[in-house]
């Protein structure tokens, strides 16, 4: 996580504790770096202006003014039961868990019972794909560069392999990373559960399109999810108007 990811993770943590306070050990344990960081951290966000204080003493702690809110949102209670539905099956990262504590702090009255009701009857397995391994195929996926992998196929024998990635694939709760693997010369899919290791790297990946890689697959007919589209519109380049 780079600072400016984890200043903005650290002014969420204290926003969602609000008006509680949280220790700075508590804070650099969620966030994953040394105390002394957080500490540098939150002097730096009281420099620049946020709201946020330290109460010295037993029980004391750093807190933020809990007038920073979001913006308001109104979920029905049929939208918040399919978000905690979606966060449940979500990875434990940092950004899941801020996204969590977003939509936390905007539910209210019947969306929140509902939301509420159907989170007390969720459990969860444990997540098998390593946190890192995710961070840096959506890294490589981001910033359209190659990929180095160790992967273990269905029958236990693991590989290196050089991939340029194309794609996610998603269906029946895993995922798949769509690429380009250089050292079979082909288009292969990998389950992110049985890659072991994944390094990127700063080498420019070809273009190659997903649904070419995954032409005479099983998965040749998946589309793209209709729940998307929103974001797809929003960041499609606006079209010149005519005269």
């Amino acid at each position: 996580m780079n600072r400016t990811a984890r200043l903005y993770a650290l002014v969420e943590e204290l926003r969602a504790a609000a008006p509680r306070s949280l220790t700075v050990a508590v804070l650099a344990a969620r966030l994953e770096v040394s105390t002394r960081t957080v500490q540098r951290d939150l002097q730096a966000l009281m420099e620049t202006g946020v709201p946020v204080r330290t109460t010295p003493g037993r029980g004391g702690g750093w807190s933020i003014d809990p007038a920073m809110t979001l913006p308001p949102i109104h979920f029905t209670p049929e939208e918040a039961s399919v978000l905690a539905t979606a966060l449940a099956g979500a990875d434990g990262s940092n950004a899941a868990r801020t996204a969590f504590q977003k939509i936390a702090a905007v539910l209210n009255g019947p969306a929140t019972t509902a939301a509420a009701g159907l989170a007390a009857r969720i459990v969860a397995l444990p997540s098998r794909t390593d946190a890192r391994v995710r961070a840096a195929v959506h890294q490589a996926l981001d910033t359209n560069t190659v990929l180095r992998l160790t992967y273990t196929d269905a029958s236990g024998r693991a590989s290196d392999r050089v991939v340029e990635p194309a794609g996610l694939l998603t269906t029946d709760g895993r995922w798949y990373l769509i690429a380009w693997c250089r050292t079979r010369q082909a288009g292969r899919s990998f389950r992110l559960d049985r890659i072991t290791a994944a390094m990127t790297t700063s080498e420019h990946a070809q273009s190659h399109d997903l649904s070419e890689l995954l032409r005479g697959s099983a998965a040749a007919g998946a589309t793209r999810p209709e729940m998307l589209d929103p974001l797809n519109a929003a960041t499609a380049p606006s079209r010149p108007q005519g005269d």
